[in-house]
């Protein structure tokens, strides 16, 4: 079986507990304003045309970002870091873009990383067939779940779907033994206002504890020449990155009603 990715990242310390090996998909459902990936969105390879100057000269180094690889290929990327693995307590996180886009894919590689005693982590939007997510729960040690915002409307016109289904399906990992991490990217004037977050406070202590860690993201510029390379519209070109510090009263309000909060991934 193969599937297509577009990155492999060694000693990952971001994605879920200890050293990690992250997987990224290439693929996604959304279309998200401030996606710091736009390169994963498309389900295919992509050309990435590097300038390089080099004595005076510019040169032009082409690349194709999105490689097929089989279950057998990526297994033996993520095997080398075992003593990573064991020392830390970490293991492999499988991420995108949507990895749920390619779900024959993530499961099997899901099964294989089990199978060798690996902690395993998805990231994800939430965005997929229920069944999807059924099927990869058994084998899902750590969920890292993104909300966007709550309101349908507004999540619809800022990532180009609903989150209805997203919902739905965070509802059902919280019945399961999966443990479930809130990852919340936080974007000014569109799911900061005070509202959003009590109402979000709110339902995420519907959960009845299972839910009780939150990560912040905030909003951050580094995709700009991304969108440029991949003739991509950046729809937020002019937004201003946040700071840490932007993010301590969202923090407070959290903890306040005894959630474990972090900034950053």
């Amino acid at each position: 079986m193969k599937g297509i990715v577009f990155d492999i990242k060694r000693f990952a310390i971001h994605d879920g507990p200890g050293i990690r090996t992250t997987v990224f998909f290439k693929g996604c459902p959304l279309r998200c304003w401030w996606c710091h990936n736009p390169e994963s969105q498309k389900l295919r390879p992509e050309i990435d045309i590097r300038k390089i100057q080099l004595d005076g000269k510019i040169f032009e180094q082409e690349r194709t970002v999105g490689q097929w690889m089989t279950v057998e290929e990526v297994m033996k990327e993520i095997d080398k870091e075992v003593p990573f693995y064991e020392e830390s307590g970490g293991g492999v996180t499988f991420s995108g873009g949507e990895p749920l886009t390619q779900p024959d894919f993530l499961l099997e590689l899901l099964m294989t990383c089990k199978a060798k005693g690996y902690h395993t982590a998805v990231d994800t939007s939430g965005h997929a067939k229920t069944e999807f997510v059924e099927r990869i729960i058994p084998y899902t040690d750590l969920f890292l779940f993104d909300i966007k915002h709550l309101d349908l409307q507004t999540h619809r016109y800022f990532t180009g779907v609903g989150n209805r289904l997203i919902l739905e399906n965070l509802a059902i990992i919280a019945k399961s033994k999966s443990r479930i991490i809130i990852r919340i990217p936080v974007i000014p004037n569109i799911n900061d206002s005070e509202a959003h977050l009590s109402e979000l406070r709110q339902y995420l202590k519907s959960f009845s504890r299972k839910i009780n860690e939150v990560h912040f993201l905030p909003y951050h510029s580094f995709a700009k020449n991304k969108y440029t390379k991949f003739h991509k519209t950046n729809k937020m070109s002019d937004l201003v990155d946040m700071k840490k510090t932007d993010l301590y009263p969202l923090v407070k309000s959290f903890q306040g009603d005894g959630f474990v909060v972090k900034i950053g991934g």
